[in-house]
């Protein structure tokens, strides 16, 4: 494919192939809905109005006052709506040229995948302004991309190779360059803009402002795994307090790298020895014990989400107390589909090798009810059937999306499967008996099927007696949320009021 970037717009060659979903984000993602209603933002109306009583002269005027507002207030615009307390009018925008053809927004879960026309951006007659407008609830928080096509041939007309057409283009997506809130993406090159209404549940105050006060300290290091087949790179957070043995550490910083990266490029511990000064003498160990985390995904979290930087903000504001964390990389796709989900070798490697080896390391409590097993997606049903499979060490569970639809004998990049009944997670749990586990469901009210399937899983949760608790969020499926709630679950379950 023949692809000239130009301004954050993509060239797509006459004959574009179409780009395949990732089997991963195809099995993730629920299928497109009608989506939310599409309306004329206020902001936009009065340029509407008052270009059509001016001359060409007032126009270019008005036009560029226009611009110059957006770029003092950012994007997208949101705007109240009369009589209406509940929703706001968002305006997503693209400065477009002559050569714009059509402008696309990749929003997540608010877009119809399967008919992304519906998500394309209105020129303005006779100026450079696009525009989409959505009627969005006031509590809505999530992420999106824009790409701009510049195609020399004109967009086709017939719907179906229009669709094929705006599928290419999608995956050229970029950052709103007006925007200048991000969130990192797993597996593409590009990050993702976020957008927060004001009534959407704030951020950590380190995740908003990249900074925090006293500052816990991150190493990555290779950890014997012979339940995956080898070694795996893990990320270990300990918090202030657990100075390094023979000076000072770079508190606040992942060792070795100028910047968090998912490349490797840290220095790597021996597999059954830590390199020296990595971990704390026994004068510098807290007096007790230290809850632990375990998280799925270290190199998405640590890596590229500095959460190093959440953690230290919330055990400073005494609304977490110190703990350890223990961060396994996904390495690649096709590692995490074949490792992730209800796997017995995962759980096996995060409760007896991962864990002894940080114990014999670092003070780490022994009670299941203070070691957390969490996780997103499929990480989130990694995190419920870990502690099915092993209660006596996972006594509280934190699934943040869990992909319900997963089964056993699922074979790698097929298409998300329909789940008729009970989902098997589900049923396990169902017929299990364990003892009384602590378990905090969060679930995005635009995730489809996910949504009938956690209410699901938190009633059987309560019916056999563990404490279950369902916090449902208006937003997707989607690192945007993610970090926000993930802050917020670990308060309710480590934090000084527990979950009921």
């Amino acid at each position: 494919m023949n692809v000239v970037p130009v301004r954050g717009a993509v060239r797509l060659a006459a004959a574009e192939a179409p780009q395949p979903v990732a089997p991963e984000e195809a099995r993730e993602e629920a299928p497109g809905s009608a989506g939310p209603v599409r309306i004329t933002g206020p902001r936009v109306a009065r340029l509407l109005d008052r270009l059509a009583t001016a001359d060409e002269h007032q126009r270019a005027a008005l036009v560029q006052e226009f611009w110059s507002d957006v770029e003092r207030c950012g994007t997208p615009l949101v705007e109240e709506l009369p009589g209406e307390p509940g929703h706001r009018a968002v305006t997503f925008l693209w400065r477009g040229h002559r050569a714009t053809r059509q402008v696309l927004l990749y929003a997540n879960r608010i877009v119809d995948r399967e008919h992304l026309a519906g998500s394309l951006l209105e020129p303005v007659p006779g100026t450079d302004v696009w525009h989409l407008c959505l009627r969005l609830r006031a509590d809505h928080r999530g992420s999106y991309r824009l790409a701009a096509d510049i195609s020399p041939k004109p967009p086709p007309q017939e719907p179906a190779r229009l669709q094929q057409r705006l599928r290419s283009l999608s995956a050229h997506a970029a950052p709103d360059p007006l925007n200048s809130l991000t969130v990192q993406t797993r597996w593409q090159s590009a990050d993702s803009s976020v957008f927060a209404l004001p009534h959407a549940p704030a951020e950590p105050a380190a995740a908003a402002t990249g900074s925090a006060g006293s500052a816990g300290h991150v190493e990555r290091h290779r950890v014997p795994a012979a339940a995956l087949g080898g070694e795996r790179d893990v990320w270990v957070y300990r918090p202030v307090g657990c100075d390094a043995t023979g000076g000072s550490t770079a508190v606040g910083a992942v060792v070795g790298a100028a910047e968090p990266t998912p490349v490797p490029g840290l220095p790597l511990s021996s597999g059954l020895f830590p390199s020296p000064g990595l971990f704390p003498s026994p004068a510098a160990l807290p007096p007790t014990p230290l809850p632990v985390l375990l998280l799925p995904d270290g190199d998405m979290w640590f890596g590229r989400m500095n959460l190093h930087l959440t953690l230290d903000a919330l055990i400073a504001a005494g609304a977490l107390p110190p703990l350890a964390v223990l961060a396994p990389d996904a390495v690649d796709r096709h590692t995490r589909w074949r490792e992730l989900g209800g796997r017995d070798a995962f759980v096996a490697f995060l409760a007896d090798e991962l864990l002894p080896w940080a114990a014999a390391r670092l003070p780490l409590t022994a009670d299941p009810a203070r070691t957390v097993v969490a996780g997103q997606s499929l990480g989130a049903v990694t995190a419920l059937y870990a502690a099915l499979r092993r209660p006596d060490r996972f006594g509280a569970v934190l699934a943040q999306s869990s992909s319900l639809w997963w089964r056993p004998g699922l074979p790698p990049g097929v298409p998300k499967p329909s789940v008729a009944g009970t989902p098997w997670l589900v049923d396990r749990y169902r017929r299990a008996r364990l003892p009384a586990l602590t378990v905090h469901l969060d679930v995005g009210l635009h995730e489809g099927d996910m949504v009938g399937q956690s209410r699901a899983l938190h009633t059987t949760l309560r019916a056999a007696g563990h404490r279950a608790t369902l916090h449902e969020y208006n937003g997707g499926h989607d690192y945007a949320c993610w970090r926000v709630a993930l802050a917020d679950g670990l308060v309710r379950l480590l934090g000084p009021t527990p979950a009921a």
